[in-house]
């Protein structure tokens, strides 16, 4: 079954694409890979979540921000390639956790987002992985996550004989 075949059966609907919060942009394709900026957590009722798991946030919660910073990967990855079914391999994945220095956790948070890259590509979703955790991210969020995904060539159009 296609990524987009997925989603649809999953009943999973990609949030609205944000754009970058600096000097930079969502993704940069270099030949076959496609290097996804960090993600963090879709906003609840206007406001991004904002604390660190192990004091504001359970490890739970920590696991739906990581799998929600996955659908927004799902979204750049959608609308960089035009579709889900471009992917062939998600390569790598870095999690990356604000967490309290006692907290050691972090691949089950960073679970989140793996688990949902495996739902939605299948085995191809499988791939090498980092998750760490930080003193600190950007505003606050509890969880930033970046990707690396391979793309598949573009199938060449056969020429119509006359």
């Amino acid at each position: 079954m296609s990524a987009e075949k997925r989603l649809k059966a999953l009943g999973i609907e990609l949030p609205q694409l944000s754009a970058p919060v600096a000097n930079y942009v969502n993704a940069v394709r270099s030949g076959r890979l496609l290097f996804l900026s960090g993600k963090g957590p879709s906003a609840v009722d206007g406001l991004r979540p904002q604390g660190k798991v192990g004091r504001e946030f359970t490890l739970e919660q920590g696991y739906r921000f990581a799998r929600s910073t996955g659908l927004a990967l799902l979204a750049v990855m959608q609308a960089e390639l035009g579709s889900l079914d471009r992917v062939s391999r998600v390569v790598k994945v870095l999690g990356m956790v604000n967490a309290e220095p006692d907290f050691h956790d972090q691949p089950k948070v960073i679970n989140g987002c793996s688990d949902l890259f495996v739902e939605v590509f299948g085995n191809a979703g499988r791939h090498a992985r980092s998750a760490v955790g930080m003193g600190s991210l950007p505003n606050g969020i509890p969880v930033e996550i970046e990707a690396i995904v391979e793309v598949a060539p573009v199938a060449a159009k056969k020429k119509r004989r006359r």
